[in-house]
C-alpha cells in the first residue's frame, strides 16, 4: 500500500530511541524526511547512525532541545522549516512521566509528571498546528499510554498527563477540522523499549516482588501473550499520519494487547 508520504516532511519528538526511532525508520522507509528532537545529543547521534545505514542523511536532520521548556517549541519548529520546509506531520513521542509507587508521591512528582509528558507535547503542538492551520493542511499522531485511560496505583502522575493530553487531542481535531488538520493519538500499552524497564522497577518495589516477576506478571495479563514491538506501534502511527487515514480525527487508538477490552 502506497501512503503517500514521499517527500512529506516529519517531525518526530522523542525521535531518537524507542518508538520515535521506530516512527523514523517507518516513515524513512515510505520516502518521508524526517527531523528528529531529543534533549540528548549523543541520543541523537547514535539515532543517525542508525537511520543512515539504511536511509540517506540528506533525509535526516536533529534537532537537540528541551521541550519542557515553553520557548522551545517555537525554535524547535523554526530550525525544522528552515532545514526542509514546512512541517506536514508532527508526531509526539518525547517524554514520560516516571512510575511512581503512590508511598512515594509528593507535589513535585505530579508537577514533573506534568511538564515531562503533557506540556512537552503542548509546548510542540501548539506553534505547529497554529503553521498547519494557516496552510489548510497538517496532521498530528500523539503517542500517549494506555494508562491515561486505566488508573494504575504506580502510574498516577503519568496517566493523569496522559487522560489530559487525549482530550486535547480530541478538542483540537474538533477546533481544527475545518482548517484541514487532522489530530490523533496512539495509546500503547506495554512496549518493549529502555522505558518499560522503569515501569517494572517502581512495580517491583510497589509490590515487593523482583522486576523479572514484574515483566511475568504484566506479560500475563495481556491476551495476545506479548508485549508490543516499537515497529507495531509505529506502523499505526505513520498509518494515521498518511492521506490513507484522510477521514480519521480526534481518534485515540488503544493498542495494549487486549489488556482492557472496553467499548468507548
Amino acid at each position: 500500500m502506497d501512503l503517500q508520504l514521499t517527500q512529506k516532511h516529519v517531525l518526530i519528538t522523542g525521535g531518537s530511541k524507542g518508538i520515535g526511532l521506530a516512527c523514523a525508520e517507518t516513515f524513512l522507509n515510505e520516502g518521508a524526511r524526517v527531523t528528529l528532537v531529543s534533549r540528548d545529543r549523543i541520543n541523537l547521534d547514535a539515532a543517525i547512525k542508525t537511520l543512515s545505514a539504511h536511509h540517506p542523511a540528506t533525509s535526516i536532520h536533529t534537532i537537540a532541545a528541551d521541550l519542557r521548556e515553553a520557548v522551545s517549541g517555537l525554535a524547535v519548529l523554526n530550525n525544522a522549516e528552515a532545514h526542509f520546509g514546512p512541517v506536514d506531520v508532527l508526531v509526539n513521542s518525547a517524554g514520560a512521566a516516571k512510575r511512581t509507587p503512590p508511598e512515594e508521591l509528593n507535589p513535585q512528582v505530579w508537577h514533573d509528571a506534568m511538564q515531562a509528558k503533557y506540556f512537552s507535547y503542548i509546548h510542540m503542538i501548539d506553534p505547529t498546528i497554529q503553521r498547519m492551520g494557516q496552510r489548510g493542511a497538517g496532521v498530528v499522531v500523539n503517542v500517549i499510554g494506555a494508562g491515561g485511560k486505566v488508573a494504575s496505583p504506580i502510574h498516577m502522575p503519568g496517566g493523569a498527563a496522559n487522560a489530559a493530553l487525549m482530550l486535547a487531542t480530541a478538542g483540537l481535531a474538533s477546533a481544527y477540522a475545518a482548517k484541514g488538520v487532522r489530530v490523533n493519538a496512539v495509546n500503547p500499552g506495554a512496549t518493549v523499549t529502555d522505558r518499560l524497564k522503569e515501569g517494572f522497577a517502581a512495580d517491583a518495589r510497589a509490590n515487593g516482588i523482583s522486576e523479572a516477576e514484574a515483566m511475568q506478571r504484566t506479560t500475563a495479563r495481556i491476551p495476545l501473550g506479548r508485549m508490543a514491538e516499537p515497529r507495531e506501534i509505529a506502523d499505526a502511527v505513520v498509518f494515521l499520519a498518511s492521506p490513507r487515514a484522510s477521514y480519521i480525527s480526534g481518534v485515540s487508538l488503544t493498542m495494549d494487547g487486549v489488556m482492557t477490552p472496553t467499548v468507548l
